[in-house]
């Protein structure tokens, strides 16, 4: 059995702080952790997992963006960021904000049996100046290395990737269609990851509304459960058969997301 489990952190020594990190670890247990938004370089966190192996891809700028992989299982090879030549290709560079490629988003491990990548999505931003970033950039180079990786082994991808894919994945989608995380663009990066037969586990077991891995701070939106789904673990399709389940954790505290976990037999 392989327990994987993706979270966005929304800064690693923040939730450490709150003395929330390790006992989800020794209560979860783990084989591959995938973290996002880590906001911290590998020396400044003071989080000891003597049971893993921990790699980081750290953003540039201090304190933003960033993922990292904990795992039991030692990896044949890690490798940080989307390859020169793909990235090229898709024309990610300075967008005015920063360059997508020196902020820590993607980072991968080959096991025996698989890939696993950790990705964090960059975001639209409130006023949408990202998106194009994001649609015509971001989004195709990061399905094209999937699609490249998978053509040596299969793949289980997971993060956040800062999109709800249909109505059923956000508590209010009339008042929230076209704003950042659920516009016809962003949610077309997930249709075409689908196009190319990588599959939303979650979803091959609860269907409809209600399950969510994102909440604003504001108005309790947690305890109301007034969410969006935007964290997601998608892989092969030769992986399905191996899949023995796949949950949401919202019970887990110490961020505004909560994790997202994969079992493959």
């Amino acid at each position: 059995m392989h327990k994987i489990i993706s979270w966005n952190v929304n800064g690693i020594r923040a939730v450490h702080k709150k003395g929330l990190f390790l006992p989800f670890i020794e209560e979860h247990q783990p084989d591959i952790l995938l973290l996002q938004e880590t906001k911290a370089q590998e020396h400044q966190s003071e989080v000891d997992l003597p049971d893993y192996e921990e790699y980081w891809n750290s953003a540039e700028k201090k304190g933003y963006s960033g993922t990292a992989i904990f795992t039991k299982i030692k990896p044949l090879s890690v490798v940080n960021g989307l390859p020169e030549k793909i990235a090229k290709k898709y024309g990610l560079e300075d967008d005015g904000y920063g360059d997508p490629t020196k902020e820590g988003r993607v980072i991968t491990a080959e096991f025996k049996d698989f890939f696993v990548v950790s990705v964090y999505t960059p975001n639209a931003k409130d006023d949408l100046s990202r998106l194009s970033l994001r649609h015509k950039h971001w989004d195709p180079a990061f399905l094209e290395y999937m699609k490249e990786l998978q053509k040596r082994k299969p793949v289980v991808f997971g993060g956040d990737l800062n999109v709800a894919h249909t109505p059923d994945d956000l508590a209010n989608p009339k008042s929230n269609e076209g704003k950042k995380g659920f516009t016809i663009e962003e949610r077309e990066g997930i249709v075409s990851i689908i196009k190319a037969g990588f599959i939303d586990t979650f979803r091959l077991f609860k269907q409809g509304k209600g399950y969510y891995t994102w909440w604003s701070h504001f108005a309790n939106s947690r305890e109301r459960n007034v969410g969006w789904r935007i964290d997601y673990l998608f892989i092969s399709p030769t992986l399905k058969d191996r899949v023995k389940s796949a949950d949401i954790l919202p019970q887990v505290y110490g961020s505004d997301h909560c994790p997202v976990v994969l079992v493959l037999k």
